[in-house]
């Protein structure tokens, strides 16, 4: 493997979200945020999917610095609000992006509904030498009527995967990456990128 895939470059300014992913790669990459190549425009996110979305963000960055590099896009979608919010994940309750908001807007809209089913999907795009990759992981679970733990980040807290009695927020980074949406999205981009 040729130097240059070890050193990767994650389209993000998120440190929960690249804490989380160094974690995944381990040792055998390292990675660079934004703030690291101090690039600080803000990054368009123009389409209606998760796929277009991480896809056009990848292309940004690569345009811009030439490196190789990834971006992903993560949506909660939720059974009850025909997949609601998906792509809107981040900015639910409005522009400014306040995870508290979006939850409290979720918990309101999903009151005194009985289907609580809802899932993760996170689709990682990777542009390696010019060329482009798509990887997607998913994790099915329900939103509970209440906030529970602290961990995590986003609707994390309302989120109860399958299986688990315990939300993505009372779960400790590594045993929410054992399972997250994003880490499986990451470990095919890792299997990937091992193979490669």
């Amino acid at each position: 493997m040729s130097h240059n895939l070890r050193e990767l470059v994650f389209a993000t300014n998120n440190p929960h979200k690249l804490s989380e992913v160094q974690h995944l790669l381990g040792n055998s990459f390292h990675l660079l945020s934004l703030n690291d190549i101090n690039f600080n425009d803000e990054i368009p996110e123009d389409y209606d999917t998760l796929e277009e979305n991480a896809l056009q963000k990848a292309q940004y960055i690569y345009t811009i610095t030439k490196q190789n590099c990834f971006a992903d896009d993560t949506g909660l979608e939720v059974e009850a609000l025909n997949g609601r919010p998906g792509v809107y994940s981040a900015r639910y309750a409005g522009e400014s992006k306040d995870p508290k908001a979006n939850v409290q807007k979720l918990l309101m809209e999903l009151k005194g509904v009985e289907n609580r089913k809802a899932r993760f999907r996170t689709v990682v795009a990777l542009i390696i030498d010019g060329k482009e990759h798509l990887f997607e992981g998913i994790v099915d679970g329900r939103i509970i009527e209440s906030e529970r733990g602290v961990d995590g980040f986003g609707y994390d807290p309302v989120f109860l995967p399958d299986g688990y009695s315990s939300t993505f927020a009372e779960m400790n980074l590594s045993q929410k990456n054992a399972i997250s949406h994003r880490a499986r999205a990451i470990e095919s981009l890792v299997n990937f990128l091992r193979n490669s």
